[in-house]
């Protein structure tokens, strides 16, 4: 009862329903994630890096619906109401715990709703909170929920970014290379590729001079740095929504950068080259460009997709705003 009085006072002015409107969802979604926080002190970047990865991933995928309230976090009803339960439809949160059901009343309007927003979060944190708080038992309670390993991961990050600037609003992007560089491009994914194997064009490649600057395209944390026989020098970095970025034929990196550090959009990360098709340190087989992928991660395999259109749109951006 003491619980339910206190989840009345932190959270009866938060319901929220699909059809309402905002211009700022960041600001109520900090909301929410701020008051789950200090009812189980769970830090707020935690809650909001599942909130925004299970939101993305409901984008990507046709096997569970799209997200229509604040809260991005999808309850099957087998997992809210127990897979035991002979009512898939219970929304009482006294008897949905008796079949193992994750659900709760998180308004302290009586009902568990697996479409309200408060009572989402408060079973997930119910769930969680079993674990423990602190990043390691967090990592456990995660790896038991999602079953992945590489979700795990991508939450985690996510979190990193979410603490480090301490907002929600990081869907900035920028072009991979300067303005005033003298670069060119075309839409070149999908197109076949012979060396190291017959596979497709996973990228769209981006000529400049050797030694141009190279920029973060998006707020992330840099994945992976290192040699790639075919990529040459490359950087992974992965944005909180769930998009890698991958950067390749480098000509060396930027001397601060280095796995799990965080990025934003804009910063030098590494110069235009021509390295990889041999093994460490083999340059020079193809003229300098830079080979810009994205890659998008849906909770059960990642795959390539054409990036042309964003590096048009991100280079249209920053002109209007340079001429501003």
């Amino acid at each position: 009862m003491f619980l339910i009085i206190i989840l009345m006072f932190l959270l009866s002015n938060t319901v929220t329903y699909a059809n309402e409107n905002t211009d700022d969802p960041y600001t109520k979604r900090m909301e929410l994630y701020k008051k789950v926080e200090t009812l189980y002190q769970i830090p707020w970047y935690y809650i909001a890096a599942v909130d925004q990865y299970e939101r993305n991933i409901r984008i990507s995928r046709k096997d569970i619906p799209k997200a229509k309230g604040w809260t991005g976090i999808y309850f099957t009803k087998e997992k809210w109401a127990g897979i035991i339960n002979p009512n898939s439809e219970d929304t009482n949160p006294l008897t949905i715990p008796l079949f193992g059901g994750l659900g709760a009343d998180g308004d302290g309007d009586g009902k568990a709703d697996r479409f309200n927003d408060e009572d989402i979060l408060i079973a997930f944190s119910n769930y969680i909170s079993q674990y423990g708080i602190d990043e390691e038992n967090f990592k456990i309670g995660l790896w038991n929920y999602y079953k992945r390993d590489k979700t795990v991961s991508i939450i985690m990050g996510k979190a990193a970014i979410y603490k480090n600037f301490g907002r929600l609003n990081l869907d900035a992007h920028a072009f991979p290379l300067p303005l005033r560089s003298n670069h060119s491009y075309r839409s070149t994914w999908g197109d076949a590729r012979g060396w190291g194997g017959k596979r497709i064009h996973e990228g769209t490649d981006i000529f400049a001079d050797y030694g141009v600057p190279v920029k973060a395209t998006s707020y992330g944390i840099v994945e992976m740095k290192g040699w790639n026989n075919y990529g040459g020098w490359r950087i992974g970095i992965r944005d909180i929504n769930n998009n890698y970025h991958y950067f390749a034929h480098l000509s060396g990196f930027s001397k601060e950068i280095k796995a799990g550090m965080i990025v934003e959009p804009g910063m030098i990360i590494g110069g235009v080259g021509s390295s990889g098709y041999g093994p460490p340190g083999t340059s020079g087989k193809f003229p300098p460009h830079l080979h810009y992928g994205i890659y998008k991660d849906n909770g059960y395999t990642e795959w390539s997709f054409d990036p042309y259109a964003h590096l048009r749109l991100w280079e249209k951006q920053e002109q209007i705003k340079a001429k501003k």
